[in-house]
């Protein structure tokens, strides 16, 4: 079932496909541009806009073949504090040996295994996730403390300012901060 899934996303990702069987000896640039459709074609909808240039060079050896991808661009995505959009530089590297065995394997980072007598590889999967690995867990708009006026801010300055005597506490609630001051005693 994986493997049909996987199959159906890779026609739609063709000009991603290197035939390296008509390939001559030494090393092969391919160019790619990627935007946020790109994602979405994997359900990746963390993105607002992509706009990101991938250079492949692909180093084809008698035995292997060694593909160094280089990744550039900008890719807009919603503050984790403010929610307020911003374009975020990527520049990532990696490195991929791809080798020939019995099966398909994949399960190594660095090296791949095609089957003997596989005649194209499709790299979109590599880029894709050389792509999201780039972006980092925390998106924070580089103007944040620069006073940049967002909603969401604002709202949480007015909620730090708010006093606490004005707000109705639960008499539950209250009770369980009296055993908490008790304690202390």
């Amino acid at each position: 079932m994986q493997a049909l899934a996987k199959g159906k996303l890779m026609k739609k990702f063709k000009e991603f496909s290197i035939a390296f069987v008509g390939l001559k000896l030494g090393i092969h640039q391919f160019d790619y541009h990627i935007d946020e459709s790109f994602f979405k074609e994997f359900e990746y909808d963390d993105l607002l806009k992509a706009d990101l240039d991938i250079v492949l060079q692909m180093n084809k050896k008698t035995t292997l073949m060694e593909l160094d991808f280089a990744l550039k661009g900008t890719v807009n995505v919603p503050c984790d504090v403010s929610n307020v959009p911003f374009d975020m530089p990527l520049d990532a590297q990696m490195k991929l040996i791809v080798k020939f065995a019995d099966e398909y394997n994949d399960e190594d980072d660095v090296i791949l295994f095609l089957p003997h007598g596989e005649h194209q590889l499709n790299v979109a999967q590599f880029i894709y996730e050389m792509a999201v690995l780039a972006i980092p867990a925390k998106r924070t708009h580089p103007d944040l403390d620069n006073g940049l006026e967002a909603e969401t801010l604002d709202k949480l300055d007015e909620l730090e300012r708010e006093p606490e005597q004005d707000k109705e506490i639960d008499p539950r609630w209250a009770k369980l901060k009296n055993l908490i001051t008790d304690k202390d005693k």
